[in-house]
């Protein structure tokens, strides 16, 4: 039997909905189930999310059987727990990503990679790993909004029959935005989600950023040093053991132009948030020691590579990220997306971000 409470949240969003519009309910476990399916497909849920949702619908029921789930109260999906910021719930958040892609068939080729990358540089306004969700969902999506965001900012509303897309919440379980032709009102401006071109990095901008990084509690220095050496991490302190954020010292080279220290600053702190140096609890990262070095380097540059085209920056490693065409099937897409999430967040600058 497989247990609903290890179903996330997001899900239980559309399952219970979904209920609600099944009138009358069979009662019938069986028939159920499938008049669940049919409304699903007539919904246009993706395939792959069906998918990654059959295995718990006859428990679902049976909790709507039982009274133990009333999907005709207000914010049903409450009687289970939502997703947590504990380690379990990480996991299994991890496990239905890994899921989710594998179903899809997504991602397993250089040129799927950088689609991915290409796609989350256009869409500034969602964090790095919503991005991805929103590709996995509806891959030629261009813009994407929350329902309320698209009725007070430019006068549109979803249609009758619109599907939402699922992202992640900042401290919080799931959010829904809607995909812009599935909206409809208002003609929009040109300039709807146009981003401000941000252009090369000034030295006082990237004074901003280091103070940001420094205030999580990372030391940052610089040295005198020759071109061939741009800068490195070092673990200092080791407090994974009493729940408190690992000290870390990153050094750039003072001869660096602000841009090439930016993006060395995003490569090392990409190494820390991919677990590549030490499990860091407080900071929500876990040790991942089974890379190669240059599986880490690869997942490091990818990181770096995302956050820096996505400020305005264009990286040296262009053309060496250009040089993936194969070996993506042990490529760690949602490491590296999280860390994206996690390098921006902590250089301040993913604060207006879905």
């Amino acid at each position: 039997m497989t247990d609903i409470a290890a179903l996330p949240d997001s899900f239980l969003r559309i399952l219970v909905p979904a209920v609600r519009n099944i009138t009358p309910l069979p009662v019938d476990p069986d028939e159920a189930r499938r008049a669940l399916l049919l409304h699903l497909q007539d919904a246009e849920v993706p395939g792959f999310i069906i998918a990654t949702l059959r295995p718990y619908l006859m428990d679902f029921l049976r909790d709507i059987q039982s009274g133990r789930l009333d999907p005709w109260a207000r914010q049903a999906w409450k009687a289970v727990p939502a997703i947590s910021d504990t380690d379990a719930s990480w996991a299994r958040d991890r496990a239905l990503i890994d899921q989710l892609i594998a179903q899809t068939g997504l991602y397993t080729t250089g040129p799927a990679i950088r689609e991915l990358f290409e796609f989350t540089i256009r869409l500034r306004g969602f964090a790095p790993f919503n991005a991805m969700l929103l590709h996995i969902q509806k891959p030629g999506l261009t813009h994407a909004a929350t329902g309320a965001d698209w009725a007070s900012r430019f006068g549109r509303f979803p249609k009758s029959l619109a599907w939402p897309i699922l992202i992640l919440r900042v401290k919080g379980p799931v959010d829904f935005v809607f995909d812009v032709l599935d909206t409809e009102g208002e003609d929009l401006p040109a300039s709807a989600f146009c981003f401000p071109v941000l252009g090369d990095m000034s030295a006082a901008r990237l004074t901003v950023i280091l103070d940001a990084v420094r205030h999580d509690g990372i030391d940052i220095s610089h040295f005198d040093g020759g071109d061939g050496f741009a800068g490195q991490i070092q673990l200092v302190g080791d407090y994974s053991a009493v729940n408190r954020k690992c000290h870390f010292a990153v050094s750039l080279n003072q001869n660096h132009a602000p841009a090439q220290q930016f993006v060395t600053l995003a490569h090392e702190l990409a190494h820390l948030f991919l677990g590549h140096l030490c499990a860091d609890p407080a900071r929500r990262v876990p040790l991942r020691s089974d890379c190669t070095p240059a599986e880490c380097e690869a997942e490091a540059e990818s990181a770096a590579y995302l956050v820096a085209r996505r400020n305005g920056v264009l990286p040296f490693s262009e053309g060496y990220l250009a040089k993936f065409t194969e070996g993506f099937a042990t490529f760690d897409i949602y490491a590296v997306m999280r860390a994206a999430n996690s390098i921006e967040t902590v250089m301040g600058l993913g604060a207006s971000m879905m």
